[in-house]
């Protein structure tokens, strides 16, 4: 990609400014969404077609209060369980949810938490995905960490005492390559005993290449599983092809990786039905790769840069609560992470309920660690891809658990 899409859009090009006004209000100078680009690697599976077809049949409004309440009676959770409990109709009962999502929890995952913390390395982006505050278009400060100052950040961190880090860039090869990635989590290994990562979505020779590097899960989001949405909102970049992205996670696997995570950024589209395919998307996964750690994270849209353009579709704490609840139920073994975009009071709440990890000590910036952790000023930093809600340090996090009654866990690993 032309790297002029790296300055600010202020100072972008003729050219480039007319080309992101065409990409914008005329479908037709894109790029098929569906099809695959050159170098991108594609596998045979039919756990897409499986999903976006439950996806796209599901009718929620069809469900009644007795369907919802014969699916909290039931032992084991099915499909259409799952859809009765992720209904509207199921809203008046999310007391009884609740309790049961609490008791699963409690049985498979007793009172622990765990802990981790993100790591931004750089926030260059070849993509125009009118939602994400580092989209190529957008008027940021751009930064790519050194070796030295991802060391220096990691160090810092640590020495904090968390001990799992996720390491994540902009979804740009050209400032971030595979190598690059590869050798901040060759640096991750000895600062921490879990290391995961969040970037573009890579080949499977690529994940074997980063598992070997150090990396133990990827963390993939599909934004929406409305591939009509989705074609509205990523506009250009690799990206935009939908199939490519949908099937990271199995790649991931393929290639070796202990676990992978899923998800939806609720408010992209209608959330019920994202919610529904991307819990569909862990359990076909789960059913083929039984061996693998598989996870679903549950983010809804913050505000970013030209938040205005994206309209977004309102998703309200107390229906967050409803799909983290039906995921439990539907998903026992299943790890639920709660991000720092919730707040403090929602966190505290739902981690008693039905998630098990949440993040702590967070920045969604480039190279402010040291600054937001011990108060020095950073001598350069890169913006940040989102507002966070919830700044809580680790040790407070840690401290707050605790109070609740729950086992902040920092690592369950031993390795040999």
């Amino acid at each position: 990609m032309d790297n002029n899409y790296f300055v600010d859009s202020d100072k972008l090009s003729e050219a480039a400014l007319e080309k992101k006004h065409r990409l914008e209000n005329d479908p037709s100078s894109r790029t098929d969404h569906m099809a695959y680009m050159e170098g991108m690697e594609q596998i045979s599976s039919d756990i897409r077609g499986k999903v976006i077809s439950e996806m796209q049949s599901y009718d929620y409004s069809k469900y009644t209060p007795a369907d919802v309440l014969r699916a909290l009676r039931h032992d084991t959770c099915s499909v259409e369980d799952f859809k009765a409990l992720l209904s509207p109709a199921a809203e008046p009962f999310l007391e009884q949810m609740a309790e049961k999502a609490r008791l699963e929890t409690q049985k498979h995952f007793g009172n622990t938490v765990y802990l981790f913390t993100p790591l931004y390395i750089a926030n260059y982006c070849e993509n125009y995905c009118v939602y994400c505050g580092f989209n190529c278009y957008n008027d940021i400060r751009r930064m790519k960490l050194s070796m030295e100052q991802i060391e220096h950040e990691m160090k810092v961190i640590s020495e904090s005492g968390m001990e799992e880090i996720l390491i994540l860039t902009g979804e740009s090869r050209a400032q971030s390559s595979v190598e690059y990635i590869g050798e901040a989590c060759k640096l991750a290994r000895k600062y921490f005993r879990l290391v995961g990562i969040e970037i573009y979505p890579v080949n499977t020779d690529e994940y074997r290449y980063l598992h070997e590097c150090g990396v133990d899960y990827v963390t993939v989001f599909q934004e929406t599983y409305d591939s009509d949405r989705y074609e509205q909102l990523h506009l250009l970049g690799h990206k935009r092809v939908f199939p490519y992205r949908f099937e990271a996670q199995e790649r991931a696997l393929m290639a070796g990786m202990r676990g992978i995570a899923c998800s939806a950024l609720l408010g992209l589209s209608d959330f019920r039905k994202d919610a529904l395919a991307s819990a569909l998307h862990v359990y076909y996964l789960q059913r083929k790769y039984p061996h693998a750690e598989i996870s679903l994270s549950c983010p809804r849209l913050r505000p970013i840069v030209n938040n205005e353009k994206i309209n977004p579709l309102d998703v309200h704490e107390k229906q967050l609560c409803q799909v983290l609840c039906a995921y439990r139920i539907f998903l026992p073994f299943c790890g639920i992470t709660v991000s720092s975009r919730e707040s403090e009071s929602f966190r505290n709440g739902i981690v008693k309920i039905a998630a098990t990890k949440i993040s702590a000590g967070v920045s969604t910036g480039i190279g402010d660690h040291e600054s937001k952790y011990t108060g020095k000023e950073a001598d350069e930093a890169g913006d940040e891809q989102f507002e966070i809600s919830d700044g809580r340090s680790l040790r407070k996090m840690y401290d707050d658990m605790s109070g609740e009654g729950l086992q902040p866990v920092l690592n369950d690993y031993l390795y040999v």
